[in-house]
């Protein structure tokens, strides 16, 4: 059985981590050795780790290394520090819906999003069928699939095409590079997401979905597709905890005055069914993917990522959580936290 990172199994994992050792780095006092002391020592503490299970969903996940493990953190002025392996590419899966929903948010507003799907965590499975029959394809979020199927009708561009490149140009810009997506994945998700299309359907039924239904969930399917390394995950973390602007290229990626509600939405929902955990723990937005990847936005100081691709049972890293958390604390990454 897969462990569960959650509960109080989680607490007694985590909570330790939420009080600041002796000498641990404060947000007023981070020169770059001492924040890449705080990476290279969270690294070597979870890098050997053996728990969780990889996706077996797609084959080209399960061939992921098990022992994969990188971290990344870049500041707002774009700084970057890193750890473990930084050059392995995966799938964004997941966390591909926090930048497609940017996309939609800065077309149309935030308030569209809210009012086709909504922006409430559903207290169920991300898949979830009943979450769609209960509120009519409505009261969920852009983070589970559903929403995020029918936020992906939403992109707009009159041929397939031009939605796949306005979806890579945000990507991109978010990134600080030209990225890609993974043919592999793709065309694996592409021949095995039944029960999405069955999701796109029903949303189709309850008037959430702009023109083809499964034209909008094999969109959605390549967005998750979109190739990233570690350093990538932190650039657009960081960009968002920069309210927009990628500290790497100076470009706006998305207006500032929408970061806001779509760091709501992460916090709310970006961890699947431990969130509310996720957030009680760290005050971090964040988001999780089955390929191992996560990235969490510490606003106005961080962004940070980590890959590792065994999941608990929740669906989101092992290592990469615990990563994220203790590094955060160290840093003084936590919104909520009292100012030192």
């Amino acid at each position: 059985m897969t462990p569960h990172f959650s509960g109080s199994r989680f607490l007694t994992i985590v909570l330790a981590c939420l009080v600041p050792a002796a000498g641990a780095v404060t947000a007023s006092a981070q020169t770059p050795e001492e924040i890449q002391a705080v990476i290279d020592a969270a690294y070597e503490e979870f890098k050997d780790v053996d728990e969780g299970k990889k996706a077996d969903h797609n084959p080209a996940v399960r061939k992921l290394d098990a022992d994969l493990f990188g971290i990344a953190l870049m500041t707002v002025d774009g700084r970057i520090y890193t750890a473990g392996d930084t050059e392995a590419m995966v799938s964004m899966a997941s966390i591909s819906k926090v930048f497609a929903s940017a996309l939609v948010f800065q077309e149309f507003g935030p308030g569209a999003v809210r009012d086709r799907v909504g922006v409430n965590a559903t207290g169920l499975r991300f898949n979830s069928v009943t979450a769609v029959e209960r509120g009519e394809g409505q009261g969920m979020n852009s983070l589970v699939n559903a929403g995020a199927i029918s936020v992906a009708s939403m992109v707009p561009g009159e041929t397939r095409e031009a939605v796949e490149q306005n979806i890579l140009a945000t990507f991109s810009a978010f990134a600080g590079r030209r990225l890609s997506v993974l043919e592999e994945v793709y065309e694996a998700d592409a021949s095995t997401n039944m029960r999405n299309r069955g999701i796109a359907m029903l949303m189709d039924a309850y008037g959430r979905i702009d023109g083809d239904p499964l034209e909008a969930c094999d969109v959605y399917s390549w967005h998750c597709a979109v190739g990233v390394g570690v350093k990538d995950l932190a650039a657009m973390a960081a960009t968002l905890a920069n309210f927009g602007e990628n500290p790497l290229t100076g470009e706006q990626a998305m207006d500032a005055e929408h970061v806001p509600p779509l760091l709501a939405v992460m916090a709310t929902a970006g961890l699947y069914d431990d969130a509310g955990e996720w957030l009680f723990l760290t005050g971090l937005p964040a988001k999780s993917g089955v390929s191992g990847g996560m990235l969490a936005v510490s606003p106005g100081k961080f962004g940070i990522a980590a890959i590792s691709p065994p999941l608990d049972a929740a669906g989101n890293t092992v290592r990469g959580q615990r990563a994220i958390a203790t590094i955060s604390n160290a840093l003084g990454g936590n919104p909520y936290a009292p100012p030192e």
